[in-house]
C-alpha cells in the first residue's frame, strides 16, 4: 500500500527525476560547452539550435551544432567532438553545481515520506557521479536517491522510454503509478511513453501540453502531496 500525503491522497510508488534543468543548474555547462565547440569550428550555434540540444543525447545535440553550422558529418569528428564536450562539461562540474528553485526541498520532501526516488538522465555515469558528490555534499553527505540511471547504461536514450522503464524496474515499482518530473521536451516524452505521469518545469525548452502532463513555471513550493494529486487527476482523466 502506498503511505497518504497530508491530505489523505495516496503517494506515488515513485517519484523518478531528470537532473540537468531540473533539478540543478547544468545545462548552462552543457551550453557553454556546445558554443565553444562552434567557435572552435569557426561558427557560432544559433540560439535555436542550442534549444533544441536541451535534454538530448550526445550525437543527437552534435548532429544539431553540425546541421546549424553547415557540417558535414564525420564518425572520427563526432568522436573526437564528443570527448572534447564531456570534458570540458566534467571541468565545470567539478567544481560545484547549483539546485533549480524548489528542486532539494521537493526531493527532500518526497525522501521524508518513505517515497522511493530514482535519478534519470541522459548524461554518463562520469558526470552524473561529479554531480551526484556535488549533491551528497549539500546534503549532509547523503546520496539523495534509491536508483541512478545514466544515458550510458541503458538500451535506448530519451525519448525513448527505456530509462524511466528501467529505473522502475529496478525500484520494484508499477511506472504507472509513479512520476517523472522534467524539463525537456524529450524527456517528457520519455516519461509520458513509459505510462507515468509527468509533471514538466520547462528551463530552457517551450514544452506543449498533453494528456498526462502538468505543466509547472517552477519546482518552488510544491511538495509531495502536489505530486500525489497530480497522479490521482491522471486517473481520473483516464477513467
Amino acid at each position: 500500500m502506498n503511505p497518504l500525503t497530508d491530505d489523505e491522497a495516496p503517494a506515488p510508488a515513485a517519484v523518478l527525476f531528470d537532473m540537468d534543468g531540473t533539478l540543478v543548474e547544468t545545462e548552462e555547462h552543457w551550453g557553454e560547452a556546445l558554443f565553444a565547440l562552434a567557435r572552435s569550428h569557426g561558427g557560432e550555434l544559433s540560439a535555436g539550435a542550442r534549444a533544441a540540444t536541451v535534454g538530448t543525447s550526445m550525437a543527437t545535440a552534435l548532429g544539431v551544432l553540425y546541421a546549424d553550422l553547415g557540417m558535414a558529418v564525420d564518425e572520427a569528428r563526432l568522436a573526437a567532438d564528443a570527448r572534447w564536450v564531456e570534458d570540458r562539461v566534467a571541468e565545470l562540474m567539478a567544481a560545484g553545481v547549483h539546485w533549480r528553485p524548489g528542486a532539494r526541498e521537493l526531493l527532500e520532501a518526497v525522501r521524508a515520506a518513505g517515497v522511493p526516488t530514482a535519478l534519470v538522465t541522459t548524461t554518463p555515469r562520469r558526470l552524473t557521479d561529479l554531480v551526484l558528490a556535488s549533491m551528497a555534499r549539500s546534503s549532509g553527505g547523503r546520496v539523495p536517491f534509491a536508483v541512478t540511471v545514466c544515458g550510458d547504461e541503458v538500451p535506448a536514450r530519451k525519448p525513448d522510454p527505456a530509462p524511466y522503464l528501467q529505473a522502475a524496474e529496478a525500484l520494484d515499482v508499477d511506472i504507472r503509478c509513479c512520476v517523472v518530473v522534467e524539463d525537456s521536451v524529450v524527456g517528457v516524452t520519455a516519461g509520458l511513453a513509459s505510462g507515468a505521469a509527468v509533471l514538466g518545469v520547462p528551463a530552457m525548452q517551450a514544452i506543449d501540453p498533453a494528456p498526462g502532463l502538468v505543466l509547472r513555471e517552477t519546482l518552488a513550493g510544491l511538495g509531495l502531496a502536489d505530486l500525489a494529486t497530480l497522479l490521482a487527476d491522471r486517473a481520473g482523466a483516464g477513467r
